[in-house]
């Protein structure tokens, strides 16, 4: 059996990464591919305990150390129980954030040594890379209006200031840029309609495919 892909949606506050996501993975599967839609922090039940000590609470409630240690706790679990099962059993996997995050939140935005956190990535998870992985990119003003419209309270990463949002955004458009064969830099301020044909495009050129 062939071994199943793995894709990332990655991004800031508000860029759309969640609808970017089923969408994607409704495709998949109209075009017959057996697909495992997840997310991060969490994805398995180990996971989301984690996810609540992530995302609830005051903004400096943990510094980017304690984050990125409870992030990639949260990764070795979602990996090991649910992400490397599926792709060995030939399923393809579409993640709503992964290590580029840890990267572009800790490190880019929080300061946190990029060294360290590659090391706490190949104790936690290996060699695993995604395939693929889709870097939604907009302006920081309209991705935090985008998430200050999302009904229910907004979590202590979007209320972080506006210097912390834009070295993230930094950050991820240097990840892109760093790593061009992997990454693909998607322009995130048109409609979900309009963002969804370009991921499209990506993924099938990427991959050699015809999606619709």
């Amino acid at each position: 059996m062939a071994r199943g892909r793995f894709i990332t949606v990655e991004g800031g506050e508000g860029v759309g990464k969640s609808t970017q996501v089923s969408l994607l993975a409704a495709a998949l599967e109209r075009n017959g591919l057996p697909v495992q839609q997840t997310r991060e922090p969490g994805g398995s039940r180990g996971a989301e305990s984690i996810r609540k000590l992530l995302l609830e609470g005051s903004g400096d409630r943990w510094d980017a150390v304690s984050e990125a240690l409870l992030v990639t706790a949260a990764r070795r679990d979602h990996v090991s129980r649910l992400i490397a099962p599926a792709l060995e059993r030939g399923i393809w996997v579409v993640c709503d954030r992964f290590t580029d995050s840890t990267y572009a939140y800790q490190g880019y935005g929080r300061g946190m040594p990029l060294a360290d956190i590659a090391a706490l990535q190949r104790v936690a998870i290996g060699e695993l890379v995604p395939d693929l992985t889709l870097i939604l990119d907009l302006p920081v003003g309209a991705g935090l209006a985008r998430a200050a419209a999302r009904p229910g309270a907004g979590d202590r990463f979007e209320g972080r200031e506006r210097a912390f949002h834009e070295r993230l955004r930094d950050g991820f458009r240097r990840i892109a840029s760093d790593d061009p064969k992997r990454c693909v830099l998607i322009k995130a301020s048109g409609s979900p309609e309009t963002v969804h044909a370009a991921v499209l495009a990506a993924v099938s050129r990427h991959f050699a495919l015809v999606l619709r």
